[in-house]
């Protein structure tokens, strides 16, 4: 029976009594767009918070890069710098005290200090030296990943992001380019 109705009938039939799938209008907000990726600097010399902490940022959408100590950091940072630094202050080679010191001659960047020092007084010259948070251990990672959030925002609307997010349109723009 179907031999005897030409191809062209079978294909025609075939997507007209189709159903068609409707797809579904998603409106894109700031909770479903996709971030540009984070690329963060962890400095410890201790492996279990390298670890730890690498793990819950990865586990956030950060891009970790870990390092042993300072020196290390440093020379890595020569080649290309993070979007953010996270530093314990007590490490061999070069504490993160110097690190922040020799950052601070060359960028901006964010860095908080991740530390067993808790004195009032390293915390005061932690920041007085140019850190942008200073976080005591023990800690809670949960606040932690919270403060590198609110740190990167910051960084976002000082370096001129904007977003704009209405129905008919979706406009990104980053520097000079736009979206």
């Amino acid at each position: 029976l179907l031999s005897n109705i030409p191809k062209f009938f079978l294909f025609f039939f075939f997507f007209f009594f189709q159903k068609k799938k409707k797809k579904k209008k998603i409106k894109e907000t700031s909770s479903t767009r996709k971030r540009v990726m984070s690329k963060i600097a962890l400095v410890d010399d201790d492996r279990n918070i390298l670890t730890s902490v690498s793990m819950t940022l990865e586990a956030e959408g950060f891009e970790v890069e870990t390092y042993n100590d300072g020196q290390a950091a440093l020379d890595a940072f020569n080649k290309k710098l993070p979007d953010m630094a996270v530093l314990d202050i007590k490490m061999p080679r070069m504490d993160g005290m110097d690190l922040l010191q020799r950052l601070r001659q060359k960028t901006a960047m964010p860095v908080i200090f991740l530390t067993s020092k808790d004195d009032e007084i390293d915390e005061v010259l932690g920041l007085r030296m140019g850190a942008d948070d200073y976080v005591k251990k023990p800690f809670s990672q949960r606040l932690l990943v919270e403060r590198i959030r609110a740190l990167l925002r910051r960084q976002d609307a000082v370096a001129g992001d904007v977003v704009a997010d209405t129905e008919d349109t979706k406009v990104m723009e980053r520097g000079d380019l736009r979206m």
